[in-house]
């Protein structure tokens, strides 16, 4: 049995804590965005944790860089992860390492296909939704025409832009919440095209699969039919080989196996031999 790579034992390991520090760093995001009156305190707490979260997630990528057995290979492969740790800590785009990290996340799960699928797609749902309404609640608060001046509104709009309806009662009105209104619209089409596709392709499978079964039990009936036929065969070669021996021991005459009886002695056929008087030409009188 082949052992696992260390670099997969590390990724095995450290799943589940990157899970949960990823959770924590959307909330150290959201609080000051939620919660902008929040004492000195609060906001210098969450700073710390988001660069710790930063931290955290950069030793993450070089170690499993380290481990790699081809360092080109895993830095081309794994460029959403090197885009998690890169991008600056810019307030409207950090949260998109929490969208890398649940990405990551659900790709190292051992998971059957379906199921993996139905994480990624509500992990990305949640993560661009957050991730919307909070950066573009962040930009169009205080922006002198913005009309997005709750999480209400923000969370709202997301749903609209991410599903392409657009009722347009909220819109962003600065440069930065245009540029993460087209993110959310193109993020909601590629997903629905995920979904989709995944559907086609479930179809698809379970067509070929019933086509395959019913293949299957084609191919033993038609063995079956085949072992019948080539049982009748053998009964019949058996019954004309068994009439032909009945046929042959009923022509024996006396000794043998013939079932009627032999021909009779030529004496016995003629009748008694005569008597001394009718060979002397005397006749008894009548009385």
């Amino acid at each position: 049995m082949k052992q696992p790579s260390r670099q997969a034992r590390w990724e095995r390991r450290t799943q589940v804590p990157l899970l949960v520090l990823a959770v924590a760093f959307a909330v150290a995001y959201a609080v000051p965005i939620v919660a902008p009156d929040a004492g000195p305190g609060v906001h210098r707490a969450c700073t710390h944790a988001e660069w710790a979260v930063w931290a955290a997630f950069a030793v993450d990528y070089l170690v499993r860089l380290g481990l790699s057995a081809d360092r080109r290979v895993f830095v081309r492969t794994h460029w959403l992860d090197l885009a998690a740790v890169v991008l600056p800590l810019v307030q409207p785009l950090r949260l998109l390492r929490l969208v890398a990290t649940l990405m990551l996340v659900g790709r190292r799960a051992r998971m059957a296909p379906q199921v993996r699928l139905t994480t990624y797609v509500a992990g990305a749902v949640v993560g661009l939704l957050m991730f919307g309404s909070l950066a573009v609640l962040s930009v169009e608060r205080d922006a002198p025409r913005g009309n997005i001046k709750n999480l209400g509104d923000a969370v709202w709009w997301s749903f609209t832009t991410m599903t392409t309806v657009g009722y347009g009662d909220h819109s962003p009105t600065t440069g930065l919440g245009r540029l993460i209104a087209v993110g959310l619209m193109l993020s909601g089409i590629a997903l629905l095209g995920v979904v989709t596709a995944n559907i086609a392709a479930w179809f698809i499978a379970r067509f070929e699969r019933d086509d395959q079964v019913e293949r299957l039990q084609l191919a033993v009936l038609r063995e079956l039919q085949d072992e019948v036929r080539a049982l009748r065969g053998e009964v019949a070669r058996l019954g004309d080989g068994g009439g032909d021996r009945g046929d042959g021991g009923g022509d024996g005459s006396g000794v043998g196996g013939g079932s009627g009886p032999g021909p009779m002695p030529a004496q016995a056929a003629a009748g008694p031999p005569p008597s001394c008087a009718d060979q002397a030409g005397v006749t008894s009188p009548t009385p």
